[in-house]
């Protein structure tokens, strides 16, 4: 979708009006979302302070259509995740994964589409479902070696305790395991 064509610049003015400097029109959030559908890259600017303001009008595009009729994209569940996120120490790694999964997902969305046209009927979904369970085992994966709680951590998964014979079973292992932890983490605060 990227090219090395400039973005668009739009402006938006105090009246919450959004003027396309391409077209010499005003467009709507609508509008907006359309060009992002189609893969057209833009950026918005405060017509008055000049600050980039592209992030909350994006979000805003985001916000008006979880508000429309119909099925959201985004679950409550998955919301309140986000929302637990922020201050979290995990904070720093969320929009890391979040880029990588929605990147997955784009590159697998013609192969979902054509799985789904040949599966039509309820087995469409299993292509859809398979992603998602892909997706998930890439973040919990993610949250478990990034994580100093393993289990019980708000907002990260469960892990299920290793087999007998196959987990650590001395204090020199459990040592190694943190001194290894501590690592990982001093290089994360390090970034």
């Amino acid at each position: 979708m990227a090219t090395d064509k400039q973005p668009t610049v739009i402006k938006k003015y105090a009246n919450r009006r959004l003027y396309h400097t391409g077209t010499s029109t005003y467009v709507t959030l609508e509008d907006l979302a359309g060009m992002v559908r189609k893969g057209e890259d833009f950026v918005v600017y405060d017509a008055k302070s000049g600050e980039e303001i592209t992030r909350s009008v994006l979000a805003q595009i985001i916000f008006e259509q979880e508000n429309k009729e119909g099925p959201n994209l985004l679950p409550v569940t998955v919301l309140r995740q986000l929302i637990r996120f922020y201050g979290d120490s995990m904070q720093a790694l969320v929009p890391s994964y979040l880029e990588f999964s929605m990147n997955n997902l784009s590159q697998e969305q013609q192969k979902l589409r054509e799985q789904m046209a040949q599966a039509f009927g309820p087995s469409a979904f299993q292509a859809m479902e398979e992603q998602v369970r892909k997706n998930m085992g890439f973040f919990s994966e993610a949250m478990r070696m990034f994580s100093p709680f393993p289990n019980g951590a708000p907002g990260v998964p469960e892990t299920k305790p290793a087999p007998k014979g196959e987990g650590p079973d001395d204090l020199n292992t459990l040592k190694q395991q943190m001194a290894d932890m501590q690592a990982k983490l001093d290089k994360l605060a390090s970034k």
